[in-house]
């Protein structure tokens, strides 16, 4: 290779070593004005090498002559890439492929050849054209494995192609810069999978990326905890609460470094600190939602055929579960740890704050209810309501949720009302502020949320009054106010369904007819529990509850497939128009002498 023999290979070196720093480094010194500039250099840069390459005489050294420009030619394609020409850098990343192509399985091609064919990757996937990406990545997974299989030696880094003897790097640094490109592969795959909905597989290589991250050090720690936050919302879905656990413990002591790790510059600038304040909040509504599905999937364990605590359920299952979970738990942990010794501690005793099994008593209940209730406080430090609307009140319906199911647990009627009560206080304050021309759907969910929340007070109320011997003014007067509240709250949900000439729709869409149904059944029950000594008033009720209990049975006659989403409350509509006009009969029966 006369022509860039001696002193001109040490040129060569040097210009592609100042390409790189251009790309690298100067490129995030450019001005807005001028994005591209360095990139634009280090362009020009390349192509004298590749031109000073290219003239070179070949001989014994034309396999190595081939290797270098196949590392020029994919130095291009990123760079093209990175300038948004992405048919001139497909065409410079296939012309590295091309030539490395007989020897794409030699330690000193493998590198490259993988982490070209993960940038087609990317390319592709930028295109939308997330089949072609796919067959990219796979192609990288299967030449990374084939490779580790028949040779498994560290592989050159493409950058030493353009190195002296004695600046080569060292086996350990080849071998954390070739596992860092697999890491790519993985990473790229499971977002082409995500993109795919085969969400199972997407999983899986998110998390063996971010095994292999925290292993080989190559993560940044805010991007690495959010990713890990948004896995455990994957395995919360598949009520996986110790793999979920485990990823937002390694999210929360690995987001605790960010502070710790000194930025590109050395001031960070509030926008950096207000990026870090969101993330922090981000991952406490995690926490969040791991609380919140832990508490609700062990009330459906243990809640009986009217929804209260089920007290046999709840014994067979304590007595089952002690045995079970620390067989599970010896399996599943070997699968689920990211192995990284110099945080584990740290995250065992993350863990060891919120437990990861079933509550099964109003204890272990509060116990993850106070957890998620701290999350809370800490997410809406962040997400005000000025400024950040529906995260603030999707925060606040979280905190509502983890009353509700902490109230299951709580045997006491009177503690349980306090709970509901809590709740009123939270969403009323929002319900009232907002306003439905702009958030018309969290406007309904209040709506109905409160209704339904006056609605199981006042069931308590009556429950508490059932074990009186006599109901007093007192407990009468509260018992009625609850009802009437719900009433209202029920009234303005339905409202909302209506057109703008107030006129109530013929056939309610498929997202609001369980929910609108529910509303007008609850109304015609409310209207029968209402208590007055005023038998006037109490025929008024009842004609009321009849006409609501009538609209469900006549809608559903109408529209039969609206059966299925009330078969429940349909029967017992059917029930209700059959006796009330008989009990309204004896009614007016009683009033004829006063009428």
């Amino acid at each position: 290779m006369a022509a860039v023999g001696g002193c001109g290979w040490a040129v060569v070196c040097e210009k592609f070593r100042t390409a790189r720093t251009l790309s690298t480094v100067e490129s995030r010194k450019d001005p807005e004005t001028d994005p591209y500039r360095s990139k634009y250099s280090a362009r020009a840069l390349l192509q004298e090498v590749k031109q000073l390459l290219s003239a070179a005489e070949e001989g014994d050294e034309e396999r190595l002559l081939a290797v270098r420009l196949a590392v020029l030619e994919y130095e291009l394609g990123v760079n093209h890439t990175d300038t948004e020409e992405l048919s001139a850098g497909e065409e410079h990343l296939q012309r590295c492929m091309q030539l490395l192509e007989p020897h794409r399985l030699s330690p000193d091609c493998v590198s490259l050849y993988i982490q070209a064919q993960n940038n087609l990757g990317i390319l592709w996937s930028e295109r939308d054209k997330i089949k072609t990406a796919q067959t990219y990545l796979e192609s990288a997974e299967a030449l990374y494995n084939q490779y580790m299989k028949e040779d498994g030696n560290p592989p050159l880094d493409p950058s030493e192609h353009f190195m002296a003897e004695e600046e080569k790097l060292t086996d350990q640094e080849r071998s954390k810069r070739f596992e860092k490109a697999y890491t790519h592969t993985l990473y790229y795959l499971a977002q082409v999978y995500q993109h795919l909905e085969m969400i199972e597989k997407a999983a899986q290589y998110c998390h063996t990326t971010l095994k292999r991250q925290l292993e080989y050090c190559g993560y940044h720690p805010v991007e690495w905890a959010l990713n890990a936050a948004t896995l455990s919302q994957y395995y919360l879905s598949k009520q996986c609460f110790m793999e979920s656990r485990h990823c937002l413990a390694a999210a929360s002591v690995v987001f605790s470094q960010a502070g710790q790790v000194p930025s590109a510059e050395d001031n960070e600038t509030e926008q950096d600190q207000q990026d870090l304040r969101q993330r922090k909040a981000e991952i406490a509504r995690c926490w969040i939602k791991y609380c919140l599905n832990l508490l609700q999937s062990a009330q459906k364990l243990l809640e009986d055929n009217i929804g209260e605590l089920d007290p046999e359920r709840q014994l067979e299952l304590k007595a089952q579960r002690k045995k079970e979970e620390d067989e599970k738990e010896k399996g599943r942990k070997k699968a689920v740890l990211f192995g990284m010794s110099d945080i584990c501690d740290s995250v065992l005793a993350m863990e060891e704050k919120v437990s990861s099994v079933y509550p099964l008593d109003f204890q272990e209940a509060r116990e993850i209810f106070l957890v998620g209730q701290n999350y809370v406080q800490e997410a809406k430090e962040f997400f005000q309501v000025d400024g950040y609307v529906t995260d603030h009140i999707e925060i606040v319906q979280d905190h509502s949720a983890l009353f509700k199911v902490l109230a299951f647990f709580e045997e006491d009627y009177e503690r349980r009302c306090k709970m509901h009560k809590r709740r009123i206080d939270m969403l009323e304050p929002i319900c009232s502020e907002l306003n439905p021309q702009y958030y018309l759907l969290i406007s309904r969910q209040l709506q109905f949320e409160l209704a339904d929340t006056y609605y199981k007070m006042m069931d308590l109320k009556v429950a508490i009054g059932n074990r009186l011997e006599e109901l007093d003014s007192h407990t009468i007067k509260k018992i009625n106010s609850l009802a009437q509240f719900a009433i209202k709250y029920y009234e303005l949900f339905l409202d909302s369904l209506r057109n703008p000439d107030k006129v109530f729709p013929e056939v309610l869409k498929e997202d609001v007819l369980r929910p609108a149904m529910v509303a007008k059944f609850h109304i015609a029950r409310l209207y029968g529990k209402l208590i007055t000594s005023d038998s006037k008033k109490q025929l008024e009720n009842m004609q009321t509850s009849l006409e609501y209990y009538t609209f469900l049975v006549d809608y559903c006659e109408k529209y039969p497939d609206a059966v299925r989403a009330i078969e429940t409350e349909l029967e017992l509509s059917k029930e209700m128009v059959g006796l009330l006009p008989t009990k309204m009969e004896r009614l007016r029966a009683k009033l004829c002498p006063f009428i």
